[in-house]
Formats: C-alpha cells, sequence, structure tokens
C-alpha cells in the first residue's frame, strides 16, 4: 500500500524550459542551439552540465550563477513554470490522506521558492540542504526518514529512469516515471522503465491509479488506519 508519495522537481513538477533559455541569453548561445546539446548530451549518457562545457568550454556554472545573481539576473522559478497538471495531482493525493513530498537534486535556494509556491506538500528537500544528490542512496535515505514511513510504502515519481526510477527502486521504494521533459523523451531505459509500478504522460493519471492500487492492496485494519499525510502539518499499471 502507498502511504506517502514524493515527486522529483525539474522535470517532473517543474517545466525547465525558461530557465535554459535563460541560459542560452547568458552565455550569448541561440536558444534551440543550446537544447538540441542539451539533448545530445542526454543522449549520450553525459550529465546536463556537458551541456555548458561544450558550447562554452571551461564554463564554470557556480561561478556564473554568482554572476547572475550579481547582476540581478539570477537562475530563479516561479508558479508560471509549474506544469499545469502538478497543483491538481499533489491536492488530489492530499485528499486521499497520503502524505506527500518534493525531493529534487535543486539547490538550496529552490527550497524557499517551493515554499513560497504554497503546493499542497508535507515535505520539501533538496539535494544541496540534504547534502546528498541523486542518484545516491543517502538521497533516498533522507526521502525515508521524512516520510515516517516504510521505504516499500513509498511512491517516488520521476522523469528520469537512470537518475529517480532506477536508484530508488535499489533503496526500496515504489516508482512511477512520466514521460516528459528531454530526459523523459530521448532516455530509453526499458529495462528500468519496466520495474515502475506506473507509467505515465500526465499528471492528471496519477491520483487515480494510486487509489486503485491502494483499493486492491488493503485490508480492514490498514483501510481504518489510513491517513498517514493528514497526520503531518498514455498510463500503465504493472502489477
Amino acid at each position: 500500500m502507498i502511504k506517502a508519495v514524493f515527486f522529483d522537481v525539474g522535470g517532473t513538477i517543474l517545466d525547465e524550459s525558461r530557465e535554459f533559455a535563460t541560459w542560452a541569453d547568458w552565455i550569448g548561445v541561440p536558444r534551440h542551439t543550446l537544447s538540441a546539446v542539451l539533448g545530445a548530451v542526454i543522449a549520450r549518457g553525459l550529465d546536463f552540465r556537458q551541456t555548458f562545457e561544450i558550447v562554452r568550454p571551461g564554463f564554470d556554472l557556480e561561478a556564473e550563477r554568482e554572476r547572475r545573481e550579481a547582476a540581478g539576473r539570477p537562475e530563479t522559478f516561479d508558479d508560471e513554470d509549474l506544469y499545469p497538471d502538478a497543483r491538481r495531482c499533489l491536492a488530489r493525493l492530499k485528499e486521499q490522506g497520503l502524505l506527500v513530498g518534493l525531493a529534487g537534486n535543486q539547490p538550496a535556494y529552490a527550497e524557499t521558492i517551493l515554499r513560497g509556491l504554497d503546493l499542497s506538500v508535507d515535505v520539501i528537500g533538496t539535494s544541496e540542504g540534504w547534502g546528498a544528490a541523486k542518484p545516491s542512496t543517502a538521497f533516498f535515505d533522507h526521502v525515508v526518514r521524512e516520510s515516517g514511513v516504510e521505504a516499500s510504502a513509498i511512491l517516488y515519481v520521476g522523469d528520469r529512469p537512470d537518475n529517480d526510477v532506477r536508484p530508488a527502486l535499489e533503496a526500496g521504494l515504489k516508482t512511477c516515471l512520466i514521460r516528459r521533459g528531454p530526459w523523459g523523451h530521448i532516455l530509453d531505459m526499458p529495462a528500468v522503465a519496466e520495474r515502475s509500478l506506473f507509467r505515465i504522460d500526465t499528471l492528471d493519471d496519477l491520483p487515480d491509479l494510486v487509489a486503485h492500487h491502494n483499493a486492491g492492496h488493503s485490508s480492514p485494519a490498514s483501510a481504518s488506519a489510513a491517513g498517514v499525510g493528514r497526520d503531518r502539518p498514455g498510463q500503465q499499471q504493472d502489477q
């Protein structure tokens, strides 16, 4: 039975199109060029930061973030960058009495922005804040601790089979792979995808899938004890 649902951030609830566009403008390359290079980097299984190194050899991401901050053009996002189905999905899962969280490889400032968006979530964690990044086991150890439930009762939702689904499965979590964004469309890892409990194209499908799964796996005792989330302030289902 699923008692907690955690979501990756970038590419899953957050559309990163504008973020990469602002980076293209900052470093002075056409947006289409940066997008094409990013796609090639993903297809080759490289770290996304190699995108910047290819178009600007010697590129220092952290130094450039500081320069953007100083220039009044910081790396940021807001409500407009959320995928349209994100709020609906989070709210519907909370209505089921589940604990809902966000946990992704993000800089610390992202946590502050996410909290300001007033999303229907109980937990928000970032790799920088936790001092552990995906795909490390330590990252998912944090997810389990924050959830307050056993690993097998957590569903982790992400767009990347390599960085989200595979390590979450290895940590004992259930997984949902969403097919969208650059990684979701380019990175093809069938053996990993097939191990996901759910595979979806939109977050609008997830609440009903979770409800159906829990209805089929609940016992009278677990049904009466439901409400984990209340205790704390396209599609395929695989059996």
